[in-house]
């Protein structure tokens, strides 16, 4: 999964918590993202295209850490 914007990306099903790590090293957690929705950003093409176009505009976040 090589991108220039996300590090690395987990998902906890049974909070629906999407955590995306930045390359810069920041760390934000996305809430109520469905499992179909994270199914959806893990088999697009571009990650940061669908992170910046779905998630970000739709879902709730908080920040974890710089």
């Amino acid at each position: 999964m090589p991108s220039s914007v996300i590090n690395h990306y987990s998902y906890q099903e049974d909070k629906k918590i999407l955590r995306i790590v930045y390359q810069s090293g920041a760390v934000y957690d996305y809430l109520n993202v469905s499992q179909k929705i994270f199914d959806e950003f893990k088999s697009a093409f571009s990650k940061g295209i669908f992170l910046n176009k779905v998630i970000k505009p739709k879902f709730k976040f908080r920040k974890i850490s710089d």
